[in-house]
């Protein structure tokens, strides 16, 4: 396939984890699923559990259960407390804000009503003939029974889900906006979740990923927790998705080999651990888990004993991608400071981030927005920036904000409290910390979102958190052209990029035509293959298989793996590649 863009075209759109020894621990489609279930009750099992994420279809897999004929069907969630009762209870998590909310530290429990659990614990224990079933979100609050199933969702399909109409969890707020819908999932549901699941990993006997509609595929607790202690040691890849926007370009859609039908794709996601899912092969089945299920399980070995002491069970750097190739500019924006993010949201650290150019057009100049121009009248601009969001008027972004210039494999540094945006026809790998909701559009350059209806414009936050001081004189000393080479050999050159002091993330980039000794420093590595056709890359000692990675595919190396290689592979076998490498400093 040639193209404008098309560069080698070998993006692989499925990546997964091959796991062996557990071919017959793996089950797919309902029928299955139900004869395993059948089994068990033919074996004596009486008591069985399905703990659901929210999200999962509760009502398709009640119908299907119901096709056993259990003695009693229990709905764990009317043992929870009303609708209302619940939005009261988390209120101050989910706030009036159209987009933000502040960061729940409740637990599951604390939306179920104990006097109901006790009540249909004394039903069970009344219950001595016939099989039990107990299907819900929270299940495993009542009981974890004598069979324990847990269905599991990827954050990606719960957001698709709510743009069909799918309301949030013990609400019904169908009708309402996404952004509305995922501030409750971000803030508050995913949170309670998580908790949940990751109190009971070790209890899991089944696991089911829901992520299909009437397709369900399922794994022992066994073989999920195998797979898991294999990822945590040894290189993998997230399951990516894209996602057109108003400013989404023709890049991804040609590189990539995406649906051509797509006006434009603004997001790839292939390196958000917190949204994006695992793909495990176990013999023919194909198991879908969400990456956080890692994350929260074996996070010493993934993050690194000292990453971990730090930031917890979190992931702390996110790749993605944005393509304004033939699109428009991204919106002027800023990210909060860490003080601000902490007292206003609950959240533990910032959005620092910054801008590595994978591509750039060659017809025309391409550039970045990046802190404020010297000299500049700051009450003006406020007042510029609020009349422009009461409409009829165009915020002078040029008059108050510097444009540089950016080419192919520039690395633009952005700390929070820069006034930033990447112009047009640039292919942007961004490069952040997690906390990625957390942007302040000050201007959107008068659009409206696909929905037609005006995106949200933070103002008042986005003032706050402003650094003024941060102008031309101080961007050009401190956040442009900032690489510097810190080891050269014949067939290697090993740049630091970056980040600037205030940020935690360090990155740098490996242009080499040779096998490469690599070593993770106790921190998660994650990487982007960023010019260059393939690269293989093995353990020092051959701990794990070799792994592949092609052009533009973002990669994890766990801390665990201490050490590795990476050498220039198929295609690209002798020649020079360029791997950019993040890690926590």
């Amino acid at each position: 396939m040639g193209g404008k863009y098309s560069i080698y075209n070998n993006y692989d759109l499925l990546p997964y984890k091959e796991i062996n020894g557990f071919d017959d621990q793996a089950f797919a489609g309902y029928e299955s699923i139900l004869s395993e279930i059948n089994r068990l009750i033919s074996g004596g099992k009486r008591i069985f559990v399905f703990d659901l994420y929210p999200g999962v279809d509760k009502e398709e897999l009640e119908g299907q259960l119901k096709r056993l004929n259990p003695s009693l069907f229990i709905d764990s969630e009317e043992c929870s407390f009303e609708n209302n009762k619940i939005a009261e209870i988390f209120q101050d998590n989910i706030t009036e804000d159209r987009v933000f909310g502040v960061m729940t530290y409740k637990k599951l429990e604390d939306c179920y009503e104990p006097s109901k659990i006790e009540k249909v614990r004394k039903l069970i224990s009344d219950t001595n003939q016939g099989v039990i079933f107990i299907a819900g979100v929270g299940a495993g609050l009542i009981t974890l029974g004598e069979v324990y199933f847990y269905f599991d969702l990827a954050r990606w399909e719960i957001q698709l889900r709510y743009r069909k109409g799918m309301p949030n969890w013990k609400c019904d707020n169908g009708d309402e906006s996404i952004l509305s819908k995922f501030k409750r999932g971000y803030f508050m549901e995913w949170r309670l979740a998580d908790r949940h699941k990751k109190s009971h990993f070790e209890n899991f006997d089944y696991v089911v990923d829901a992520n299909t509609s009437g397709y369900p595929k399922m794994i022992t607790g066994k073989a999920y927790r195998s797979a898991l202690h294999q990822v945590s040691r040894e290189p993998f890849r997230l399951k990516p998705y894209f996602d057109p926007g108003v400013w989404g370009g023709q890049w991804m859609k040609e590189v990539f080999g995406l649906d051509q039908n797509t006006p434009n794709y603004a997001w790839s996601f292939d390196g958000v651990p917190e949204e994006n899912s695992l793909n495990l092969k176990f013999g023919k089945v194909l198991v879908e888990i969400p990456c956080m299920d890692l994350v929260l399980y074996r996070p010493e070995q993934l993050l690194g004993d000292r990453v971990h002491a730090r930031f917890g069970a979190e992931f702390p750097i996110r790749f993605d991608l944005l393509d304004t190739m033939e699109g428009g500019n991204l919106s002027l924006q800023v990210h909060p400071l860490t003080e601000y993010i902490q007292e206003s949201f609950g959240m533990h650290y910032t959005q620092d981030e910054s801008y590595y150019i994978l591509d750039a057009s060659e017809d025309e100049e391409t550039y970045v927005y990046l802190g404020t121009r010297e000299g500049i009248d700051r009450k003006q601009m406020e007042e510029d920036l609020r009349k422009a969001q009461e409409g009829n008027y165009e915020f002078p972004a040029e008059k108050y904000v510097n444009k540089f210039p950016v080419k192919k494999h520039d690395h633009v540094l952005i700390p929070a409290g820069t006034i930033h945006c990447s112009g047009k026809n640039t292919m942007v790998l961004e490069i952040s910390a997690t906390p990625y909701i957390f942007t302040f559009k000050l201007w959107d350059w008068g659009r409206t979102g696909l929905d037609g209806k005006p995106r949200p414009i933070h103002i008042k936050h986005g003032l706050k958190n402003v650094q003024w001081e941060r102008d031309t004189t101080w961007v050009k000393n401190n956040l442009i052209d900032q690489a510097t080479v810190y080891f050269q050999e014949d067939g290697l050159t090993l740049e630091h990029t970056g980040l600037h002091n205030r940020e935690f993330i360090d990155t740098y980039r490996y242009t080499f035509n040779k096998t490469v000794t690599c070593y993770c420093k106790d921190s998660v590595n994650m990487l982007n293959l960023v010019e260059g056709a393939q690269v293989t890359i093995a353990g020092k000692n051959g701990e794990f298989k070799p792994f592949e990675v092609h052009y533009a595919e973002t990669f994890i190396i766990p801390a665990s793996v201490v050490v590795y290689t990476m050498t220039p592979s198929g295609p690209s076998e002798g020649k020079e590649v360029s791997v950019i490498a993040a890690s926590v400093k």
